[in-house]
């Protein structure tokens, strides 16, 4: 049998749900999508996306291996060969579809990218050599330096089926987490939200020791005081804000 049983399945997951005391609501919270997807799911008449088997399973409590099976391993006893092949088997079945980074059509963005960080690096050590505080400043071109990375080469080119179908207001890739109350997460949205984040990145990268030397350079005593407010306003308003309209926009 290649393809998961969803009646089983649902019984599963509800089962296991219960046990750990979450409602519906919840676990959908916690998943970032609606509590309908969660109740379609415990009653069979849908399953969730690959996307959220490594999480729901680490809700649960379980391994994915066990979510796939619908039962729990006894005392963790070694599966036979067709058991093994089976889960394989309903894997690949499962999902046929690997995604593909952005690294692959991202055109001249690792050149932008790259220009930007050389930019930031060489302002951190100029600031440091004319004792500016830059301090804000090395964070910001680290945290630009992180989530451009991501966004220029590891983001996905496509998010699963899955956030077409459903209501969900976050994304889940790996390790990495975003959840934008008010927007819903589609194929239609997501090339514009990653074309933020590039943008959003590059500029950090560049503007924030080039902003820090230039205020501190005219305005010492007054960029002493509201520098901090700058660097939050830059880090939090400069990418959330423009995710949230470019998500409502074209959601």
């Amino acid at each position: 049998m290649f393809t998961i049983d969803k009646q089983a399945f649902g019984a599963f997951v509800a089962q296991l749900r219960r046990e750990k005391g979450l409602t519906q609501k919840e676990l959908a919270r916690e998943l970032y999508v609606s509590d309908k997807a969660v109740s379609k799911w415990e009653t069979g008449a849908s399953i969730p996306d690959t996307a959220l088997l490594v999480p729901l399973a680490e809700l649960l409590g379980v391994t994915v291996t066990e979510l796939l099976l619908c039962r729990r391993q006894v005392d963790q006893a070694p599966m036979d060969a067709r058991t093994v092949e089976d889960v394989v088997k309903t894997a690949i079945a499962y999902s046929d579809e690997k995604a593909r980074r952005v690294w692959r059509s991202c055109g001249r963005w690792p050149l932008w990218y790259g220009l930007t960080l050389l930019l930031g690096a060489a302002g951190l050590l100029f600031g440091a050599l004319v004792n500016a505080p830059v301090e804000n400043a090395g964070t910001a071109v680290l945290l630009g330096a992180i989530f451009g990375a991501w966004f220029c080469f590891f983001a996905p080119q496509e998010l699963p089926r899955f956030y077409d179908e459903h209501v969900i207001h976050g994304m889940m890739d790996g390790p990495f987490r975003m959840n934008v109350p008010g927007v819903r997460f589609t194929n239609r949205n997501w090339p514009h939200i990653v074309t933020v984040g590039r943008v959003w990145s590059c500029a950090v990268m560049a503007g924030m020791p080039a902003i820090t030397l230039a205020a501190h350079a005219l305005w010492p005593e007054f960029w002493a005081q509201c520098q901090l407010a700058v660097f939050l306003t830059a880090m939090l308003g400069g990418l959330f804000v423009p995710i949230y309209v470019a998500g409502r926009r074209f959601e």
